[in-house]
């Protein structure tokens, strides 16, 4: 046994001194930079959006940007540490006391302006108001979200120092691969086999897939079969050539020409070509207002494309859109050119969202007439506007989404409000812009990405 002789004895009747232990940063509570992020990120994701938003939806965004500056934070954190430092002290506890008391009052109005203004959205849209129990919904959704985000990407560190650089990458290639073909089964769904045997009713002799038409039923595909089995009034020519009916776009355009003299469609006075989306489907509301504009006088054509969703082929193939527009409408108006000039129906192009830039490509070379160009929700600079007929909700994310938007606000010039406009925000528009863009289809016609009637209406009218 050794004895420090150096060490001061204690002082007779006093009691020695425990050492200090230094507290841990949870024991003031979250650190500053958790508690901004944190603020930041739900703050950001209760900015107005155009359309109402689901709890769950809500949920998943806020959790997702949560996670996203909590990860931001952590690498800033690590990228200049020496400055964190100064940040603690005597008064650490207070400082990040006051910040989690400042988070919570900004989100506190955040959520009470979110309140307000998605419950004014459903009275412009007739969609029922929120109630209480959408916000604890909303939290919920948002702390699973982030704990996911985080603690997924805390495994996947932890298993990559484990497995090693190698063994992760080839891993992380194996997920991507799988995670691929989930997309592609779901973007190229099988096809319709229920409802390919034959039609649920006997089809007018007008009808694309009846007994007297060129085009067999099995050949038209989903939405070809939807097409032409819409209620009709009167005696309606609908035509539709499946991907299935011919082997390119030139041999459907000229199978489409041979359909419409079949049913007696170059006789009519309007001929509508209907330039479909990227799944091949053609709104029924526009079939149901040219056939209630025109009746008997009009004529329905369509050429299906592509059998994938909208955004797919939009992203992968948008081009496609556009060659069989040219090539169905140059067929069109080639046969129409040899007929009698005081027989030829009048030409309409057609098309909603995808279709609308496919109907565009049409007059690269020009402008059309009057009532000649029909446009529904185009796709915000991807359609030549000038001299079409331009229907746009000011709701509708589609016709607001393009990068600019990142730093410039959308040109609503052509839209039409029918909501209230949330205002636009760098950055911030674009992101909620984007996530509406999931919902587009949700709301009831006139709102959002869905149309009415109205489609079939053009200025100057035709008599």
């Amino acid at each position: 046994m050794t004895i420090d002789l150096a060490a001061p004895a204690p002082t007779p009747g006093t009691r020695e001194k425990s050492p200090r232990i230094p507290l841990p940063h949870s024991f003031f509570g979250p650190c500053l930079g958790s508690t901004a992020a944190t603020t930041v990120a739900v703050v950001v994701s209760l900015v107005p959006s155009l359309l109402p938003r689901a709890s769950l939806t809500q949920g998943i965004l806020s959790g997702v940007l949560v996670a996203f500056c909590l990860a931001l934070t952590a690498l800033f954190r690590r990228a200049v540490p020496h400055r964190l430092r100064a940040l603690s002290g005597p008064h650490e506890a207070e400082a990040r006391g006051l910040a989690v008391a400042v988070g919570a009052a900004m989100v506190a109005v955040s959520v009470t302006w979110a309140h307000h203004w998605q419950n004014a959205l459903r009275a412009a849209m007739d969609v029922p108001p929120i109630g209480f129990r959408y916000w604890p919904e909303v939290l919920a959704g948002t702390v699973v979200t982030a704990t996911v985000l985080v603690g997924g990407a805390a495994g996947i560190r932890a298993l990559t120092r484990m497995a090693g650089r190698a063994r992760s990458v080839a891993a992380l290639a194996v997920a991507a691969i799988l995670l691929g073909s989930g997309i592609t089964s779901i973007a190229s769904p099988s096809p319709d086999t229920a409802s390919a045997s034959a039609p649920a009713v006997a089809l007018d002799p007008g009808m694309s897939g009846s007994p007297l038409s060129l085009v067999n039923w099995n050949s038209l595909g989903t939405h070809g079969r939807r097409f032409v089995s819409i209620e009709p009034s009167g005696s309606p020519v609908r035509v539709y050539i499946g991907l299935a009916a011919a082997a390119d776009d030139q041999s459907r355009a000229a199978l489409a020409v041979r359909e419409l003299e079949r049913a007696g469609g170059f006789e009519r006075d309007h001929l509508v070509v209907a330039i479909p989306t990227g799944s091949g489907w053609v709104d029924a509301n526009a079939v149901q207002g040219f056939e209630d504009r025109w009746g008997d006088d009009v004529a329905l054509v369509a050429q299906q494309y592509s059998d994938t969703p909208s955004w797919v082929t939009f992203v992968f193939d948008r081009d496609a859109a556009s060659r069989s527009a040219r090539a169905l409408v140059a067929a069109v108006r080639g046969h129409i050119a040899t007929m009698p000039p005081d027989r030829r129906p009048d030409l309409h192009v057609y098309g909603q969202s995808l279709g609308a830039i496919g109907g565009s490509a049409v007059f690269d070379e020009r402008n059309p007439g009057p009532c000649e160009a029909l446009w529904a929700g185009p796709p915000a600079g991807s359609v030549r506007t000038d001299g079409a007929t331009v229907l746009a909700n000011t709701s509708d994310p589609v016709v607001r989404w393009q990068p600019s938007l990142l730093w410039s606000p959308p040109d609503l010039s052509r839209a039409e409000q029918d909501a209230p406009m949330p205002p636009w925000l760098p950055v911030v528009g674009f992101l909620q812009t984007t996530v509406d863009l999931f919902t587009s289809l949700d709301s009831a016609p006139g709102h959002g990405h869905r149309y009415g009637t109205e489609q079939a209406q053009c200025e100057p009218a035709v008599s």
